[in-house]
């Protein structure tokens, strides 16, 4: 049950025949959406097979979408995905962007959180899909003697296919333990303070160091279908519209030089619009807005969706429909600001563990 590596203690006041236990402590386990372990055919198909049958993302009828899924798109869709992650693949260390990225992420929280909390405190990551699993990890933090979980999604917005099925899966991986810790999960931080300043000094930066300065920023956020909105209530759409709003007062813009799209629409049904991929190629060929910036503030770290889909087609979509200079703004990854924005959150939600 406990891990072998960590010091076992007999509890205070005990019997003296007493199993030893490791000394309790506080885990927080930060969350992302996941990775392929390699971008060949049939690690892709695994991932994209975990992915795309999660009712969270795909809430069509099972009888209908999984022989479609299983007979059609996974036998021709893992060829493309594998040739788009090849693209942007860290062959230095074997995995994915968003796995190095996450890596990172977490060894600048542990680092801060350790120095502030001392060794009472263990933080891991998982993800959602593909490797290392959040069943894996709640078992680790479990077996370190962690009877307090705190579980971080990182999504700054909350989402059914992004923050839901993310705590989805983390409260299936504690039906597993005998001895379940006591839990809490973070909510959506879209309109904390601290991550809108991160945010907005990301652009500055981009825009001191640009060339020439662009004269719109795009704020791309994934898309999910319109019907999640409309029909199910789904928060997502208003709070990154909030996110927007609150970026563009953080840098003392007017309207004109900011807007809101999303991307990645997947399947024949209406997503939320405007399209990204439409609305850059309609700036430059109808504004006649020639140089612009994309920022994505609903990923916490580059991945597939930023590295590949914003720097490849849809700056190839505002190219070819007349614009000139293209700039993408790097998510915050790990930089200290978004660690520090990071950090503030999770200690304000140990209030009363630490």
């Amino acid at each position: 049950m406990f891990d072998t590596s960590t010091p076992l203690e007999t509890p205070l006041h005990a019997t003296i025949d007493h199993p030893k236990i490791p000394k309790q402590k506080v885990g927080v386990l930060v969350s992302n959406l996941g990775t392929p372990d390699n971008y060949d055919y049939w690690s892709m198909r695994r991932y994209l097979n975990e992915f795309l049958s999660d009712r969270r993302v795909i809430d069509y009828s099972p009888f209908l979408w999984q022989p479609l899924l299983q007979l059609l798109i996974l036998t021709s869709r893992p060829f493309r995905s594998g040739a788009a992650y090849k693209s942007i693949w860290n062959e230095e260390r074997s995995e994915s962007p968003l796995l190095t990225i996450t890596k990172d992420q977490t060894a600048a929280i542990k680092k801060i959180m350790q120095q502030q909390h001392g060794d009472g405190i263990a933080v891991e990551f998982c993800m959602r899909y593909g490797n290392p699993s959040t069943k894996s990890k709640v078992r680790s933090l479990v077996s370190m003697g962690c009877s307090k979980i705190l579980f971080f999604p990182l999504y700054p917005h909350y989402a059914g296919a992004t923050s839901a099925t993310a705590n989805d899966q983390f409260f299936r991986a504690l039906m597993n333990e005998k001895w379940q810790p006591s839990v809490r999960t973070v909510a959506p931080y879209f309109d904390n303070s601290l991550y809108i300043d991160a945010l907005a000094k990301s652009v500055e930066t981009a825009y001191r160091k640009a060339d020439k300065k662009p004269e719109i920023l795009v704020c791309s956020y994934h898309g999910v279908p319109r019907r999640y909105l409309v029909q199910g209530g789904d928060p997502y759409h208003c709070q990154c519209q909030k996110t927007t709003r609150l970026l563009k007062e953080r840098l003392g813009w007017d309207d004109t030089k900011i807007v809101t799209t999303f991307q990645s629409k997947f399947g024949p049904e209406e997503w939320l619009k405007p399209y990204t991929v439409e609305e850059v190629a309609r700036l430059a060929k109808e504004d006649g807005k020639k140089h612009i910036a994309v920022i994505a503030p609903a990923f916490s770290a580059d991945c597939i969706e930023t590295l590949e889909e914003i720097n490849e087609e849809i700056k190839e979509s505002f190219e070819e429909a007349g614009g000139d200079e293209f700039l993408y703004i790097p998510c915050l990854n790990d930089e200290p600001l978004h660690i520090g924005a990071l950090c503030k959150i999770i200690d304000d939600n140990l209030a009363g563990w630490i």
